[in-house]
């Protein structure tokens, strides 16, 4: 009888960590670093002509007609919030399965973040839990949509486009016109994604909102972050929030932040932004060459794959699998110079921040479940096969 997997002598791997952008930079710095020195002899830092052109540039991609750039994909969500004037005494309905800033930014406005379950597939908000909740646990008056548990108002719908695809819109959408919501769309990890619609991530609802956070498909040299909009009054709006509400300066109409981006991540984000298409196909041939050496491998039975669903152009911000006896499987591998993560180990509706909403264990199985199963493996543009190879035989090894 053969070992058990923990008990096995190490096999020779090849080291393949989880993300390595030290060798994006090395091939971009010579274009990068003229351009820094430029600006640090200019003294420009903040909002000047590198970020009017890339805000330019990432609403043409993201076929938006506006874009807004700001200090990061946190800001942006809060900023979106604030723009709609989203604030105490209102609800707004989002995943229990993402990075914690989606229900952060819902929280800091004051209003209540309202969960409701993903779909296994996709890990995405499911609409058929949205339109129960909406159904059954809402009640219309001349105030708006009200909340019979909790009185409040329910005023926007904020799905997230989780892991490099886009969560239902169609049916999200049309959710949000007939409630009367707003939709605020988390793309966060989603630049360049499209939905089943051909419709652009960040393009499709009131506001979309970019992370160009460093370890993001498009990542800055720091925190940056960008809305989009295709409503020019909502855009202006917007820009104006992000400078403290004030125009013209030093007047203020309303009370807004510091939400600036500056020259130096709009110089770098307009150096990379041409070859984003081009690290996305790499990405989705990394994807595919690790699901066929996965069924080569005879593996399927056990690693759940993930998959680009309904003709959906996925930009695998992440590789994330589902596994039986998941954190024995990632210490095998870590040990093993192999790189993983788990995203995310506690769904949102469990942590202990928001205990005040009144959530327990149970509430939301789907999320639960994602939370205790996914493994995300390496995917980044650079990766070569024989790597991708050593990530897949060192599963083999373990399930042995």
């Amino acid at each position: 009888m053969s070992k058990p997997a923990e008990s096995m002598p190490p096999m020779a791997a090849i080291t393949v960590p989880l993300l390595d952008l030290k060798q994006q930079y090395q091939t971009l710095a010579h274009e990068i670093i003229p351009v820094l020195q430029k600006i640090c002899a200019s003294q420009q830092f903040i909002l000047g002509q590198y970020v009017t052109d890339f805000e330019k540039a990432t609403a043409a991609y993201c076929r938006c007609a506006h874009a807004v750039g700001v200090s990061s994909g946190t800001d942006a969500l809060l900023l979106a919030l604030m723009a709609l004037g989203i604030g105490a005494g209102d609800e707004v309905i989002t995943s229990p399965y993402t990075f914690f800033a989606t229900a952060g930014a819902i929280a800091r406005t004051g209003a209540r973040p309202l969960f409701c379950d993903i779909e296994p597939a996709g890990f995405n908000i499911d609409p058929q839990a949205v339109s129960r909740f909406l159904q059954h646990d809402c009640e219309r008056s001349r105030s708006g949509l009200i909340n019979r548990r909790t009185g409040g108002r329910v005023r926007a719908l904020m799905p997230v486009h989780l892991y490099g695809q886009c969560a239902d819109m169609t049916a999200l959408l049309a959710l949000a016109r007939e409630f009367g919501l707003k939709l605020i769309e988390d793309a966060a990890q989603a630049i360049g994604a499209d939905d089943a619609e051909g419709r652009r991530a960040g393009s499709i609802g009131d506001v979309g909102c970019l992370s160009f956070f460093p370890t993001k498909n498009l990542g800055a040299f720091g925190d940056a972050g960008m809305c989009t909009a295709q409503d020019g009054e909502l855009a202006e709006h917007m820009r104006v929030l992000r400078v403290h509400g004030s125009k013209p300066k030093y007047y203020h109409s309303f009370i807004g932040g510091n939400f600036r981006l500056d020259e130096l991540q709009a110089a770098v984000l307009g150096i990379k932004l041409p070859l984003l298409d081009g690290w996305t196909a790499a990405r989705a041939r990394n994807a595919a060459y690790y699901a066929a050496a996965f069924e080569r491998a005879g593996l399927t039975a056990r690693v759940k794959l993930p998959s680009a669903l309904n003709g959906q152009r996925h930009t695998w911000n992440q590789f994330v699998v589902r596994v039986p006896r998941r954190d024995e499987l990632r210490a095998f591998l870590t040990q093993r110079g192999i790189g993983s993560e788990i995203y995310y180990p506690v769904p949102l509706h469990l942590q202990r921040c928001f205990d005040y909403l009144g959530h327990a264990n149970g509430d939301f199985p789907q999320a639960e479940k994602a939370a205790a199963e996914v493994l995300a493996l390496p995917i980044f543009p650079e990766l070569r096969g024989e790597q991708l190879q050593s990530v897949v035989d060192q599963f083999a090894a373990f399930y042995s």
